[in-house]
């Protein structure tokens, strides 16, 4: 298991995609709809993994599901990462072991590029966002991370998830798989993620529980 990527929820997608850019120098893709879910996104690729700007575009659509109904209560916290999630290669064994759903995804990229993945957890990660979801890409779909763009002062990396909440739980939710997540005492929340680039490091979010 590895990090895949990190939520961070938004009320309006070209304004935080300019605010990424100005405070941090952070570039962006247009992403695409979630079809069923009433968001939408923009991709801030960083290789093997990226941050999701994610906004409710149809507030109907959103209530009546799990992912868009998060996202519309995260978009209240500005800049706040909400959740997160791990890459796996067998999301079965991962659903079976831990008694999740497994439901599928998709969205079309504004180039005509259909993504497609396999996701397992969102519910809990929803409820207890220090929980990460599980995430498996489809065979021949283009890893959203890999998009060529050209970050200010360079291309970042993923280095800390801090979390508030149960570090054995986290434990046993990861299945013992060694990830650079720091758990503190608190409510079981996603509180910050640290960015590490040549010159310094991005923090997004809040340290406090």
């Amino acid at each position: 298991m590895e990090i895949d990527h990190v939520l961070i929820a938004v009320v309006d997608l070209a304004t935080a995609a300019r605010e990424m850019e100005e405070h941090h120098g952070l570039a962006s893709i247009e992403g695409g709809r979630h079809p069923g879910w009433g968001t939408a996104n923009r991709i801030v690729p960083l290789g093997n993994t990226y941050l999701e700007l994610v906004a409710v575009v149809d507030q109907a659509e959103a209530r009546h599901s799990v992912f868009g109904s998060w996202v519309g209560r995260g978009a209240n916290i500005s800049g706040q990462p909400v959740g997160w999630a791990v890459r796996t290669d067998d999301i079965e064994d991962v659903s079976r072991r831990l008694g999740l759903t497994v439901r599928a995804g998709s969205r079309v990229t504004p180039t005509g590029d259909r993504l497609e993945w396999r996701a397992a957890g969102m519910e809990e990660a929803a409820a207890e966002s220090s929980l990460p979801f599980f995430i498996k890409w489809g065979p021949r779909t283009p890893f959203p991370g890999h998009a060529v763009v050209k970050h200010r002062g360079g291309t970042p990396r993923i280095t800390e998830i801090l979390t508030h909440g149960d570090a054995d739980r986290l434990a046993d939710w990861l299945d013992g798989h060694e990830l650079p997540v720091i758990v503190s005492p608190g409510n079981p929340t996603l509180a910050a993620i640290v960015l590490s680039r040549v010159g310094g490091a991005i923090v997004l979010g809040t340290q406090d529980p």
